[in-house]
């Protein structure tokens, strides 16, 4: 049988929202959560790693920046956060090389910006988060996931699971 995938759905009108909602969702976050980000080039992908990684309680001495030449930036905090940006790779089979299954199973937590490069390859119980762009500074984030975990998150951010 298959898990039913529940949805939220919130607007960031800026950089600093963003970051706040990332900051919530990252306070109530374990070892072993996987997080794939999506969205077009500036909407938001980095920024929210960045309050993630205060939800994590990793220093804010570290600059959270996107991995797009490393492939993985690594921060220590409550938890760890192994942060992915796939956008160069060609596909599953380079992120296999790159021995992800042994981060997907560490102690600490998994950021994936440009997941849906991989996204045959996911486990089913990862939290899907997707930035669209509605205009210049105002993006809609959709947080996809199974239901318990997003109705934590949905009481964090004040709002409904759909």
């Amino acid at each position: 049988m298959k898990r039913k995938i529940r949805q939220i759905e919130l607007l960031s009108s800026s950089v600093q929202q963003t970051i706040d909602i990332a900051y919530l969702i990252g306070k109530r976050l374990k070892r072993g959560d996987i997080l794939a980000l999506s969205g077009d080039l500036g909407s938001g992908k980095t920024c929210f790693a960045g309050g993630l990684a205060k939800g994590l309680g990793i220093s804010e001495e570290y600059r959270i920046t996107s991995p797009t030449f490393t492939l993985i930036n690594e921060y220590q905090g409550r938890c760890n956060l192994y942060h992915f940006d796939v956008y160069r790779l060609n596909g599953c089979k380079e992120f296999e090389e790159l021995g992800y299954e042994e981060y997907f199973s560490a102690n600490g937590v998994v950021a994936i910006e440009w997941a849906e490069k991989i996204e045959s390859i996911l486990p089913e119980n990862i939290i899907s988060i997707k930035f669209d762009y509605v205009d210049e500074n105002i993006r809609k984030i959709i947080i996809k996931g199974l239901k318990g975990k997003l109705e934590e998150i949905a009481q964090d951010l004040n709002t409904e699971v759909v």
